[in-house]
């Protein structure tokens, strides 16, 4: 039974069915899992809008065979669609998290230092087509991100622990660890920890203690005291308790909260472990056919939480001109129709000949006819141009040049308007996104560094913190000269 809620439908919700309708489209899925299919990992992450900085080879020369192995056998298993499905995102239009260095996977070496699979997202000024960037990360060692805002992995978000977000050997996993249970039974609420917990916010509070045990099991300890995030400047210290060794692990608040040094360095639950999968979210709530999901979660939730494919239902997006039905216009007492012909959006009762007159009425200044100004308004501000901007904003621009074909014809000249205005931005953030990969914009573009190599991100010398100009965003200023954070010996 679809729940219901008593204030409509949360915030958060409605955004995270906008990221399921565009951010993953159908035709990356499919691709990207015949390349994955065929062995092509690269191909699959190409597909899927992942750069891969990697070189397997020197990766061999600088950590041997058997690491490079362990590796190769990884980006393997890797479906990077999946993976960005699952990634992080921020509201309110959902695009990738920016400026996140999120870790897939941790490789221990005797005596070493561990070595990391990771996944980095650009930050938001180079966000265009929401690439991402797949890479490794050596704790305290060299990293080639020297340009990205913080190229090391982030404790709150990472996928090492949740090798079922991107592994599809592991769908097993998905449904026993997302808060899917059977028969469709209600959500487990979990112990009563006395927290302020927003209902809406899908806190899978029921799964902490097992999350928890996992996470302290990574770190080298049985039990200990953790933190959850629960907003913006607010956290949980909790801790994992058990009489012994038989008895299922608890989690509890601690008796006596530690100071804020010694609380920036406890373990820190992932968000991933901390909140219900949104899919499962939206099942639940009647927001979204199975069929409409990831092939890989759709079969992995109907399995576990104990949900029939319904029928088939009809797409709601009823975009203009589609299914080749004409759109009709009343024009001069009658009603015509507008449609394609031979790849052109035309006024199919109007004599060509006529057309051409009243054209030229128009460029010397005349009234245009109806179906004229219907043709015009459709090619600067069609009825569709909503999802042509969503496909854009998740960096789907074959998705909103299909649209767009499919509403003017492949053979349409763009007229001025917020159509052409929206594909013309996006074009050009696409050349900010370049810049940014090839690192000839290193530094905060409004901070006025001294410049020259030596700066934050440079090529060559000493690394210098840039200095802020005066034209510098009042955010970044109040985080460099702010104390909010507690100084940890923590190397950040």
């Amino acid at each position: 039974m679809a729940a219901h809620f008593a204030n409509g439908i949360p915030p958060r919700l409605l955004m995270w069915l906008r990221v399921r309708e565009y951010a993953v489209p159908p035709s990356m899925i499919e691709t990207a899992t015949a390349r994955r299919a065929a062995g092509d990992w690269a191909g699959a992450c190409a597909a899927a809008r992942i750069d891969p900085d990697l070189d397997l080879r020197a990766v061999r020369h600088r950590h041997g065979t058997e690491l490079t192995a362990r590796l190769r056998t990884d980006l393997r298993l890797l479906a990077p669609d999946l993976l960005r499905w699952h990634m992080p995102r921020i509201a309110p239009d959902g695009r990738l998290r920016p400026g996140l260095t999120l870790s897939l996977a941790r490789y221990r070496r005797a005596g070493d230092t561990p070595l990391h699979l990771v996944v980095r997202t650009p930050p938001n000024r180079a966000d265009a087509g929401q690439r991402m960037a797949l890479s490794l990360w050596e704790e305290s060692g060299p990293t080639a991100a020297g340009h990205h805002p913080h190229p090391h992995p982030d404790r709150r978000f990472r996928l090492d622990l949740h090798r079922h977000l991107w592994d599809p050997a592991l769908g097993a996993d998905l449904a026993r660890r997302c808060g899917a249970r059977s028969a469709g039974s209600p959500v487990d609420a979990g112990p009563d920890l006395g927290l302020d917990l927003d209902p809406d916010s899908g806190w899978a509070v029921g799964r902490w203690a097992a999350e928890a045990e996992v996470l302290l099991r990574a770190e080298g300890r049985a039990r200990g005291a953790f933190t959850v995030r629960l907003g913006t400047g607010r956290h949980a210290v909790l801790e994992l308790v058990a009489p012994d060794d038989g008895h299922v692990p608890v989690c509890r608040p601690v008796r006596c909260v530690p100071p804020a040094q010694e609380t920036a360095v406890l373990p820190v639950l992932p968000e991933a472990a901390s909140r219900l999968l949104p899919d499962l979210e939206l099942l639940r709530a009647g927001l979204v056919d199975p069929s409409r999901l990831h092939p890989l979660v759709a079969a992995a939730l109907v399995r576990g939480d104990g949900l029939t494919e319904p029928d088939e239902v009809p797409d709601p997006a009823r975009l203009f001109g589609g299914g080749g039905d004409p759109h009709r216009v009343e024009c001069r007492g009658e009603v015509h129709r507008i449609a394609l012909r031979d790849g052109v959006l035309a006024a199919v009762d109007h004599d060509p000949a006529q057309l051409r007159r009243e054209e030229l009425l128009v460029a010397l200044g005349g009234p245009p006819l109806p179906c004229l100004r219907a043709i015009d308004a459709v090619h600067r501000s069609p009825e569709a141009l909503p999802a042509v901007r969503e496909r854009l904003a998740h960096g789907d621009v074959a998705g909103a040049l299909a649209v767009v074909e499919g509403l003017l014809g492949s053979g349409a000249v763009l007229r001025e308007g917020p159509l052409r205005d929206a594909l013309e931005t996006a074009a050009a953030r696409r050349v900010e996104h370049g810049l940014y990969r090839a690192g000839l914009v290193a530094g905060h573009p409004g901070a006025g560094g001294s410049g020259g190599s030596s700066g934050a991100g440079g090529a060559g010398g000493a690394r210098r913190r840039p200095r802020l100009g005066r034209r510098a965003p009042f955010p970044l200023v109040a985080k460099r000269v702010g104390r909010a954070r507690p100084r940890t010996g923590q190397a950040r």
